[in-house]
């Protein structure tokens, strides 16, 4: 699980491979990812936008921004949580994420919350440390 907190907005993110939806034979891996977002402050917000940077193994990077996320703009009361699970395609077998989110509060302030790097990462990948 990976984590990240700004303006105390926790954001924690746990990526898995699907492996019934990922042919090997054809570059097609698919990855899962699960993201929870706590809001700990004392204000309510609201996710306006969201934006994601995107790499493959070959450094070949995808930029996805758009309002809200799953085609919904969350309200999270101080206290509340909001969970929703999506995907990525890639052409390889690894790569990683990151990204914010645009949120503002109920009296207008704008501001975004990181969300944390994660790599995308095939079971038995091999991985060599220099």
């Amino acid at each position: 699980m990976y984590r990240a907190s700004t303006k105390e907005i926790e954001v924690t993110v746990d990526p898995y491979y699907l492996d019934e939806q990922s042919d090997p034979d054809d570059s097609r891996y698919v990855w899962g990812y699960t993201v929870v977002i706590t809001n700990n402050s004392k204000q309510a917000v609201t996710l306006v936008n969201r934006y994601w940077h995107i790499t493959d193994q070959n450094g070949v990077v995808d930029e996805v921004s758009g309002p809200g996320v799953v085609g919904e703009q969350p309200h999270l009361q101080p206290g509340d949580s909001y969970e929703y699970s999506s995907g990525c395609p890639l052409d390889t077998p690894s790569g990683m994420m990151f990204g914010h989110y645009e949120m503002e509060t109920d009296t207008g302030e704008v501001f975004t919350v990181d969300i944390p790097a994660f790599s995308l990462d095939s079971p038995g990948l091999a991985r060599v440390l220099n």
